[in-house]
């Protein structure tokens, strides 16, 4: 196997997944997104590099955190570690010697070859559910090609069926010299609105959307997922009218309607992120609704869920 010199921060490896793609799935979460949605699910991987992640409720105030700490990023109140993240390096020193394990970092640096290993002990069950390997973040079209494409063609050699999860939002040179490697795209979208796009996720949608488009002229497998999120994107019938109006002309073989759900929450505050804005999880019945509404524009397979 040819070893890559580089590695990238990953935060987490899923295996058994069922909501990546087709069948049973190993996900590969990569640390770094460009965007930054107000709902995120993996907060822990918005940054390139490794997190801190403090659960303040486990802290049993032992004061050993501190102790370990080169920074002095803890201090203590009312008998529990309080964190300045903004001091934080995520060094990781007081990671092990927390008893009550409120500590944690999210990322590590791997190699490519590390990854594989890992995917491969997983081939009997890709072969067995029709499933593979899926690459998600973060953002996977924001990490380096020198790292990508040696990842992709390591997994190809060992005949691995490979999806990759993007917004979307990348040069589209980077995703074209993904494709020859990749058998399906789970394509975001997080809203068709440029204005909403922006102020929910802090980037214009416009590169997401025109990529989309040329993804589809150039072959490629796609399957939308879409975010529905109680109040504020993709949960009324204007909002479905729009989606479907963008996807005109975009050939995908299926669409999947996300419900939002809270576990973000838990992680951004362990994050030490403070948000204003609170989401719902829509009901079955308006996700019923939703899905009605884009089979009337003609789109043959819309599903709920992953």
């Amino acid at each position: 196997m040819k070893t890559a010199a580089e590695t990238t921060n990953v935060f987490n490896i899923q295996r058994f997944s069922v909501h990546d793609g087709d069948g049973i799935r190993t996900t590969v979460f990569f640390s770094g997104c460009p965007l930054s949605c107000a709902w995120c699910h993996n907060p822990e991987g918005a940054a390139s590099s490794p997190s801190l992640l403090y659960s303040a409720e486990k802290c049993v105030g032992c004061g050993r955190c501190a102790a370990a700490c080169p920074n002095g990023a803890i201090s203590f109140y009312d008998g529990r570690a309080v964190e300045d993240f903004a001091a934080c390096t995520a060094c990781g020193k007081c990671v092990p010697v927390c008893h009550a394990d409120a500590r944690a970092i999210a990322g590590k640096p791997m190699t490519v070859d590390e990854i594989v290993k890992i995917c491969v002990a997983d081939r009997m069950f890709y072969e067995q559910s029709g499933g593979g390997v899926t690459l998600s973040g973060g953002e996977v079209m924001a990490q380096s090609l020198d790292f990508l494409l040696p990842l992709l063609q390591e997994l190809k050699r060992e005949d691995i069926d490979v999806n990759i999860d993007t917004s979307g939002y990348a040069p589209y040179e980077k995703i074209a010299a993904v494709l020859p490697y990749t058998d399906a795209f789970l394509y975001d979208i997080k809203s068709v609105d440029s204005e909403k796009h922006m102020k929910l996720t802090g980037v214009d949608n416009s590169l997401i959307l025109s990529n989309l488009r040329t993804l589809s002229d150039d072959g490629a497998r796609i399957i939308i997922r879409v975010p529905v999120i109680e109040p504020v994107a993709n949960c009324t019938d204007d909002d479905m009218d729009a989606l479907a109006q963008v996807l005109d002309g975009v050939c995908f073989e299926r669409l999947h309607l996300l419900p939002y759900h809270n576990t973000g929450i838990y992680k951004r505050k362990s994050l030490g992120w403070l948000s204003s804005q609170s989401f719902t999880t829509p009901s079955q019945e308006k996700l019923e609704a939703l899905r009605s509404k884009l089979l009337s524009h003609g789109i043959r397979d819309v599903r709920i869920g992953g």
